[in-house]
């Protein structure tokens, strides 16, 4: 039976239609997403586009890749990318804490943010509570978005999305903070702060006052002040949040952007790329293809395994003859092993493809080292663009 063909993803086209303004990649982690964005910014910029390549990668190799000492929340300058083409590319690191500081000044009284930012409480939901890191990213790409339509700064945003164990984290983060903010507990919390001192007295029963005295014993002393304090500001500020989420979570369905799946050879990540292919459809967001990087090639791909291995035992009954047989009976085992592996990655691909026809698929090969610098990054968008 003949292998279904995918449609391939037209990475040019995506990357020069002007009506793209936000590419948004996305995967399991240790998939090569970073990678796939850093590259396909370097492309874009290469082709006219004036692009900012927003990353949550907790790693240094990015920077390096682009020739910067550093990446931090701030956009940076990549030099020598896109000049000839009147393009430019700005590279930042989505710092989590100062994301969320920032939304805390912009939406707050002078006094009450400094209260707020001193807080205790607030350090540790700001550096370590559950879903922020993808709050802050859907957070800093609405800004950067904003930004790019107020000063035109740029005209494309690629998203690098976080790292979690689920691919759909990113898009369900203001989904669960609103969970966390309508909770029980933090309900409980800020009736106090709410009501005064004797609603103080009926809210809190035994098993609420247990509970705090436990997290005070985390947190210190002042743990419910801490906490009154913090709740205090959630009607004003968290109000917004949940406002700004909604609206960048509409501009993920606008069709400026394109989501872009990102995906290994293997069954975990190709399982996992097929769940997010469906859920954005379901979803209603528009979706440019799935990248499936370090894919095996051969050097010799007439050659089969079969008969590479085939032609080394035949040798192996000529090692009298010298070293080079033996030699040449090695590599071609290693073409063997080769050869298996990449029939494999062929061969989840191919069933991907059955299962989600007319999704575009590009393919990426394997590299011999890991991408260190911009010409690696090009390679890899020369790949990408096929």
């Amino acid at each position: 039976m003949a292998r279904a063909l995918p449609a391939t993803m037209d990475v040019d086209r995506l990357l020069a239609d002007r009506d793209t303004g936000i590419i948004v990649c996305c995967g399991s982690g240790g998939v090569g997403k970073t990678t796939t964005a850093a590259a396909l910014g370097v492309r874009a910029a290469e082709m006219g586009r004036h692009v900012v390549v927003l990353t949550i990668d907790p790693a240094r190799r990015l920077a390096q890749s682009l020739g910067l000492t550093e990446l931090d929340n701030t956009p940076r300058p990549v030099v020598g990318v896109g000049d000839d083409a009147g393009g430019s590319l700005d590279a930042m690191m989505l710092d989590m804490k100062r994301t969320f500081d920032e939304v805390v000044l912009a939406h707050s009284t002078p006094e009450k943010a400094a209260q707020i930012l001193e807080n205790p409480f607030y350090t540790a939901v700001s550096s370590s509570f559950a879903g922020t890191q993808e709050y802050m990213a859907m957070e800093k790409l609405g800004q950067l978005r904003a930004e790019a339509e107020r000063d035109g700064t740029w005209d494309l945003v690629v998203v690098d999305t976080p790292p979690s164990r689920s691919a759909l984290d990113f898009l369900d983060a203001p989904k669960r903070l609103g969970s966390f903010l309508d909770g029980r507990f933090i309900r409980l919390l800020m009736a106090p702060a709410k009501a005064g001192g004797k609603a103080y007295l009926k809210v809190f029963s035994f098993g609420a006052n247990l509970a705090a005295t436990t997290l005070s014993r985390v947190l210190g002393g002042q743990f419910l002040q801490d906490v009154q304090t913090f709740v205090a500001a959630l009607d004003t500020m968290f109000g917004g949040f949940r406002e700004r989420a909604d609206v960048t979570y509409a501009l993920l369905k606008e069709p400026s952007t394109a989501f872009v799946v990102v995906a290994a050879p293997e069954r975990d990540a190709l399982r996992e790329a097929a769940y997010f292919v469906e859920r954005l459809e379901a979803e209603g967001m528009p979706l440019a293809g799935v990248v499936v990087n370090r894919m095996q090639v051969l050097a010799a791909p007439g050659l089969s395994g079969s008969r590479a291995e085939a032609a080394a035992e035949q040798l192996d009954d000529r090692l009298d003859d010298g070293p080079g047989p033996g030699l040449t009976a090695s590599l071609l085992r290693l073409h063997a092993d080769l050869a298996e592996v990449a029939t494999r990655h062929e061969a989840r691909v191919a069933r991907f493809v059955t299962s989600h026809p007319g999704v575009p698929v590009s393919t990426v090969p394997a590299g011999a080292t890991d991408i260190h610098d911009l010409d690696g990054l090009r390679t890899v968008a020369a790949a990408l663009a096929g």
